[in-house]
Parts: C-alpha cells; structure tokens; sequence
C-alpha cells in the first residue's frame, strides 16, 4: 500500500495536470482541422509555412464572425436568424442538436453578461439552490430566476419568484457558475448574504 501521502500527492498532480494535458490535446485538435480545412482549399501555396497558414485562416474566420455578428445586431439580420429557427426546428433530430449548441453558446458567450446577480433560493425546508436574476418582473412583481441544472448549465428552469423567497449573495456570476459546472467541487469564495456584507472603505 502506498503511503496517504503520497496518494494525496499523485492527486495533486493530477489536478494540475489533467487541465493542462486536456487543454493542449484540444488546442493541437483544432491547430490540426484548421490546417487541413485552410490547405484543402488551396488557397495557399504548398511552400507556405503551416504557422502562417493557420494565423491567416484564423484572422479570416475572425473577421467573417465579426461580419455576421454586425448583421446580427441589424434588422436583416433578425429575420435571417428567424428564418434558421425555422428551418431547424422543423428537421427531427437536427433542431435538438440545433437548439441545444445554440443555447450552450449563448450561455457560454453571453450568458454570464445576461445573468444578473447569482441568489440562493431555499426550494424547501432547509434547502437552498443557487439560481441567478434575470433582471425581468411579471406584471404581478415576481422576480424571474434562472436555476440552472448541474454540471450542465444550458439546462435548467425559469421560476417566478417573490423577492422575500430568495437571498442576495456576494458572489460574482463566475464563482456560482463554476460551483455549478463543478457539481459543487470548483473552488470559489465562501458565499454571504448581502445584507450581512460590509461595505468598502
């Protein structure tokens, strides 16, 4: 048997390691498609170093996502993404996987700029959820939370909540969200309400 210290150890490494080795199989994954989609094309010629091959196809496929995001923010471009919706969530099984890859980019992309202010919500006696103001009301002054599902956080459910149900907490977006994704193991600052918070001198 080996030593518990030596276990606590071996673990250690691992937990350093194993993000590092991942990121960098990823990292070497996408290097090696966008060399092979940019050198398909023919575009350049063969004696091009891979290195500029792949800054080039990069700062193309940059600027056409800057170009299609500007005609996003346009009337045109609101009718196109309608017309996709559309088409999509017409296809059995393709708009699953529509849908779902869109809501997990928006919340990747855009969803911690949405999200408001993170809250723990007690759903039931002695149990308290993490859930995130929407920064929307209804018309008879509920609060409209998002609580999210763990570890995957493109799911989850929209409530309406009364504002005396639920516990401001000083936590920023990421901590609660990396608690979340984590299933509860990710590091982040021990939470407090609010109202207990002393202000900054």
């Amino acid at each position: 048997m080996l030593p518990s210290s030596w276990k606590r150890d071996f673990a250690s490494g691992l937990v350093v390691l194993v993000p590092v080795l991942a990121t960098a199989v990823v990292v070497s994954y996408v290097y090696s498609l966008i060399l092979a989609v940019a050198l398909s094309s023919r575009v350049f010629p063969p004696e091009t170093p891979r290195p500029v091959v792949v800054l080039v196809a990069l700062v193309v496929f940059g600027l056409f996502v800057l170009a299609v995001g500007y005609l996003m923010r346009t009337t045109v471009g609101d009718i196109i993404e309608q017309g996709l919706d559309d088409v999509f969530n017409r296809l059995p099984g393709l708009r699953i996987v529509y849908n779902a890859s869109k809501m997990a980019a928006e919340t990747a992309l855009s969803g911690t700029e949405e999200l408001q202010s993170p809250v723990k919500l007690e759903a039931w006696n002695g149990l308290r959820m993490t859930a995130f103001k929407t920064g929307k009301t209804t018309e008879d002054g509920r609060d409209v939370l998002f609580l999210p599902t763990s570890p995957n956080i493109t799911t989850g459910y929209v409530i309406e909540v009364k504002p005396d149900r639920y516990e401001l907490v000083d936590e920023s977006v990421e901590d609660a969200l990396t608690r979340i994704l984590s299933a509860g193991f990710g590091e982040s600052r021990e939470t407090v309400p609010a109202d207990l918070v002393e202000p900054e001198e």
